[in-house]
This record gives C-alpha cells, structure tokens and sequence, in this order.
C-alpha cells in the first residue's frame, strides 16, 4: 500500500507563488475557518498586502447544521474591511465536496455584495457533490473517500498534512 505524502510547505509556496501572479491589486483575503485561515493570516503577511485577512465561519449555512450544530464549528465571521465591489480571494486549505464552499460563500453574501469571488486552494481532492472549482490549487490528488486530508500548523505557523480515517 503506498502512503500518500504531501509537504504542505512546499506546496503553500506554490499557492503563495501562483496567488502573487493573479492576485488583484485592490482584492482581500478571506479564509475559511480553520485552515483557509491560517492559509489567509500568512499569504497576507508573506505577500506584503496592506491591512488585515478576513476570516469566514461556514458553520451557520452547512446543509447539515442540524445534525452537527455549533458544536462543530469554529470561531465566528470577522472581516476587517467592507466587501461591497471589492474583489474577495477566498481561501481554504482542502476542496473536497464543495459543500462548505458554497456555506462560506454564503455567509459572505450576508455581509455585503463583493464584485467577484475567486476560491484558491491549497489542495484539491476531487470529489464533488457541487459545480465549485478552484481558480488556483497548488495540487491536486485522488484521495479515497473513507479519507481525510487535514491542514495542521505547528507554533512556528509551518504547515503540514495528516491524512486520517473519515468519522
């Protein structure tokens, strides 16, 4: 049986690198609680852009709410900034579903009208459920679906990936 490894570090390089050449001069971060987050806290500081990331909790437009409720969740919505006509870089480390894609870009809708919305990704692990796709992912795999690829980051904010069995 061959184990999947993949270096998150090097591949955060990659998105930083592929961010910088598409990234809007006016546009904002956005990351996705949890690891789109911390994705979102060091491109911010790593590409120099003014200001503050923002930070989007998918938890209150999940489709399954109910049976996760709040106790799932993360920490809530802050953005730092109006989005009204602004470009929003969204950021997550996992696309998988679609599913908290969709929630995040929900609950971003909910504060505002921004004039476009581009998803980046550190990894894209096939297997959607909805018509969502990344503008940029620095990789892209096949993971079996009983898997899960999980972003840590360590007290020195390096990133790296366990791969776990799905609950």
């Amino acid at each position: 049986m061959t184990v999947l490894q993949l270096d998150a570090e090097a591949l955060y390089a990659e998105l930083r690198q592929g961010l910088r050449a598409v990234l809007p001069p006016d546009a904002v971060l956005v990351g996705i609680w949890s690891g789109g987050a911390w994705l979102a806290e060091r491109l911010q500081r790593d590409l120099g852009l003014p200001g503050a990331h923002g930070v989007i909790s998918s938890m209150l437009h999940r489709d399954d709410f109910g049976s996760r409720g709040l106790a799932a969740g993360g920490d809530p919505t802050h953005l730092p900034f109006s989005i009204d006509g602004r470009h929003v870089v969204l950021v997550d480390d996992v696309l998988y579903t679609g599913r908290t894609i969709r929630a995040a870009i929900n609950e971003l809708y909910d504060f505002g009208r921004p004039a476009s919305v581009t998803l980046v990704v550190l990894v894209d692990r096939g297997g959607r459920e909805l018509p969502i796709a990344a503008a940029l992912a620095a990789a892209r795999i096949a993971l079996p679906a009983g898997q899960r690829l999980s972003l840590a980051r360590a007290e020195d904010g390096r990133f790296t990936f366990a791969i776990e069995e799905a609950a």
